[in-house]
């Protein structure tokens, strides 16, 4: 092979890559463009209309760092003008439904909230829901349930059963207790109500303060019944019987315009196949000196402990 038949190849190698290149930039905008149009993230543009938000909790409560930065975005977010909190859950970690109300809250200083009770919203669910300016319920909605409960397993009998014995040593009486290898001693037990009767307290405390109601109206009504929304608006647990109809006139009266689209803020921050696939295009795109494609912090995510549990007999059934 002469010395031009190596420089034309070298050429060739040259022309193919280049192209490959080219194709590679072509299909990484793609995949931008298409989540930046259909995407769920906060800068795609049907989010970056005036619009309402809402944002949908269920299943078991828990410590959620990603819904937590949701909602501190929609009560960032100028466009959104108002937050509807879509509630079909039984409840859950205490500390995961103090968590999400307190940021609720936090939007409430800025903006209106509206909780609406779907299927259910009990226990933590409901502490969740105390956090709307206004609670809407359906007449068969599920809900109450205040109340805490901690527990744990009891396998000593098993283990006796069986021959199997676990020993401990413990720097004090009360490290580790309740254990489940054996029975809690009266100072563990009294440890434990302490704790939960503490968190029992502050939630009481919460339903008085959030529905205006004296203390023992409050207390009364925290003794762990389920009631149903209809129920629950005759305890004055709940504003109002209705549905996305009655939410948007509340609204309305409220100062948001009822022209406004409802629009769902429940993908934003939620990791998938697209988004994946859109954050490794931001980052080819940024490796090509392209970044500026990109929107600054649209790829942006969060990673998603238990303890005392506020969670409804529902779950359960």
């Amino acid at each position: 092979m002469n010395l031009s038949d190596i420089l034309e190849r070298r050429r060739l190698r040259r022309r193919v890559g280049w192209w490959r290149a080219a194709a590679l930039v072509v299909a990484v905008l793609l995949i931008v463009a298409v989540f930046r149009t259909y995407g769920g993230t906060q800068g795609s543009a049907m989010l970056s209309r005036p619009h309402i938000a809402q944002l949908t909790i269920s299943g078991v409560i828990g410590d959620d760092p990603v819904m937590l930065e949701t909602i501190r975005e929609i009560g960032d977010d100028p466009a959104a003008k108002a937050l509807i909190v879509s509630l079909s859950t039984g409840g859950g970690t205490t500390f995961g439904g103090e968590a999400l109300y307190k940021a609720l809250r936090e939007v409430g200083e800025k903006k209106p909230v509206v909780s609406e009770i779907r299927t259910q919203a009990a226990s933590a669910g409901y502490m969740i829901a105390l956090a709307g300016d206004r609670i809407f319920a359906g007449d068969t909605s599920i809900t109450g349930s205040i109340g805490v409960i901690f527990m744990y397993p009891q396998a000593k009998e098993l283990l006796d059963k069986i021959g199997i014995s676990v020993d401990s040593i413990k720097s004090a009486p009360l490290k580790a207790e309740p254990s489940p290898f054996d029975n809690a001693s009266p100072d563990a037990q009294a440890m434990v109500r302490s704790m939960v009767m503490d968190s029992y307290d502050w939630f009481v405390d919460l339903v008085a303060e959030r529905r205006d109601m004296p203390r023992n109206d409050a207390l009364a009504l925290a003794d762990g019944r389920i009631l149903t929304g209809r129920q629950a608006v005759a305890a004055g647990l709940v504003d109002e019987i209705g549905g996305r109809d009655a939410i948007s006139a509340y609204l309305a009266d409220n100062g948001i315009s009822d022209s406004l689209e409802i629009k769902s803020w429940d993908n934003v921050n939620r990791d998938s196949f697209g988004f994946g696939l859109a954050k490794m295009g931001a980052k080819l795109l940024e490796s090509v000196g392209m970044g500026w494609f990109v929107s600054e912090g649209a790829f942006h995510q969060s990673g998603l402990v238990d303890g005392l549990v506020s969670v409804g007999q529902t779950d359960w059934q």
